[in-house]
């Protein structure tokens, strides 16, 4: 019982630095969209980078991250060893990395239509490889439970950060994408100087031994997590590449704008994943495990429901969040946000794999998912623009999920109330439905009115077919009185 406490208070540590961090950086899209006019294409710049970024980032750390929690926990390993052995991989990498950059930082700046900003690639490639080097020291307090130390730094990058975003385009008047890469340096840079007394206290010794046996588990999770940061990155990649429009980086920067409301899903489920991923672990030996894994399926889908409903009911309200002239890529908020509940199914789906060691299937269905989403976007993004990204993506995820679903299956079925399931969707999509043709003559305040009698329709059919009122604590000791 007291592993179990202690599991659950890490995990909620771990869980609200993540969702408080996340939270934070939401704040900062009106602040961008604000002072970089969409004209500028500005923002569209630092969607673009960023998505680069992401992806360098799961290949410089090439799965170390995942490959120190196990070798670390195995009882004939030296923990500092494999964290050392690890460590090198990684700074080994990034070295190649940032020497490439800076050595052939002509060629590849005019490759990526950058040849008139170079130093924008330059003060990225900086901050990712901090990013990895930071990336094994933060797994590493995870594995000697400090998620206090771990926390504290999630959330001090996450201050600075915004604070130095304020002083420089609130305060200052400096609203240039350059200041945003500049700040992003400045405050890794910072994270990063708080390693050094802790790496001043490891046992380095490097394990070629060890290391042949690390790489030969973490390369399917290099593939696993390539796959997996490609079908949330590679429209933003693939966009101002292929893209017809003269303003093609303003339109991306639309597009990445509106999509930062339907992260309001990512953030959902991220929360969802901290809480349940070691449920799932510790429950996989219980008699009744796979009924506890079909009930929390329902249960995720009813919630995540429940969010895309109160999200699109009150777009009258969130739009806000952005500036008017960002707003008309709204559009494709829904999309995104559909995209990103079969994610989060996608995700419970997962487990099958994993609690079977078959991890390979994972990236298999990751693949085959990211496959469709780069198709899709190739094909159709020249004639549609960015809503062939939200559609990429809704096909990307929804192939991903159908597979592991079929194939899960086969190899550990479970049974899932697939008519309770369908039966919210199905109510999910007739409300949201009557919402988006609700007249736009009318007041704002009467379309909230009404969006909020159709948002408790689907309570009441929550607390009626599955939440009954007796069943929840403090109300339900009230009606069992009754």
């Amino acid at each position: 019982m007291a592993n179990l406490k202690g599991l659950a208070k890490d995990t909620a540590i771990y869980g609200m630095s993540s969702i408080v961090g996340r939270f934070l950086n939401y704040l900062l899209v009106p602040l961008y969209t604000h002072y970089m006019p969409k004209e500028s294409g500005d923002y569209g710049v630092s969607v673009n980078i960023y998505a680069y970024t992401a992806l360098v980032l799961v290949i410089l750390t090439f799965g170390m991250e995942t490959t120190l929690f196990r070798f670390a926990n195995k009882e004939n390993e030296k923990p500092d060893t494999v964290f050392s052995t690890s460590f090198a991989v990684v700074a080994t990498l990034s070295a190649i990395f940032l020497a490439c950059v800076f050595g052939f930082i002509t060629p590849i700046s005019e490759s990526l239509d950058y040849q008139d900003h170079p130093e924008y690639l330059l003060m990225m490639s900086s901050v990712v490889v901090l990013d990895a080097i930071q990336a094994l020291p933060f797994s590493y307090l995870r594995f000697q439970k400090r998620p206090i130390k771990f926390a504290s730094l999630k959330l001090l990058f996450i201050t600075f950060n915004i604070l130095l975003n304020i002083l420089y385009f609130v305060v200052l008047g400096k609203t240039e994408v350059y200041y945003v890469f500049l700040i992003n340096l400045w405050c890794t840079g910072l994270i990063t100087f708080f390693f050094v007394p802790d790496l001043f206290k490891i046992k380095w010794h490097f394990d070629f031994g060890l290391l042949r046996r690390m790489f030969a588990y973490s390369w399917p999770i290099l593939v696993l997590g390539i796959a997996g940061v490609l079908n949330q990155t590679i429209d933003k990649i693939i966009f101002p590449l292929v893209c017809d429009e003269s303003d093609a980086k303003a339109q991306l920067g639309v597009y990445g704008a509106c999509v930062k409301i339907a992260m309001i899903m990512a953030m959902i489920t991220n929360a969802f994943r901290y809480a349940y991923e070691p449920i799932v672990f510790a429950k996989s030996k219980g008699k009744d495990s796979k009924e506890y894994y079909a009930g929390a399926m329902k249960y995720f889908i009813i919630f995540t429901l429940f969010a895309f409903l109160c999200v699109m009911g009150y777009m009258d309200v969130l739009k806000h969040i952005i500036e008017e002239e960002y707003r008309e890529g709204l559009i494709t908020v829904p999309i995104v946000m559909a995209a990103e509940i079969m994610m989060g199914i996608y995700f419970n789906l997962s487990f099958w794999y994993k609690l079977i060691d078959k991890t390979i299937w994972g990236a298999r269905f990751s693949l085959a998912g990211c496959a469709v989403l780069v198709a899709i976007n190739l094909i159709f993004i020249p004639k549609f623009g960015y809503m062939a990204c939200a559609w990429g993506g809704f096909a990307g995820y929804a192939t991903s999920m159908i597979l592991s679903y079929f194939v899960g299956q086969k190899y550990n079925p479970i049974q899932y109330d697939l008519k309770g399931i369908f039966r919210y969707i199905l109510l999910a999509t007739v409300l949201f439905v009557v919402m988006q043709y609700l007249p736009e003559s009318w007041p704002v305040w009467v379309r909230l009115v009404v969006n909020t009698a159709l948002i408790i329709l689907f309570v009441m059919e929550i607390l009626h077919k599955d939440l009954p009122l007796h069943h929840l604590p403090v109300i339900g000791k009230k009606f069992k009185k009754r």
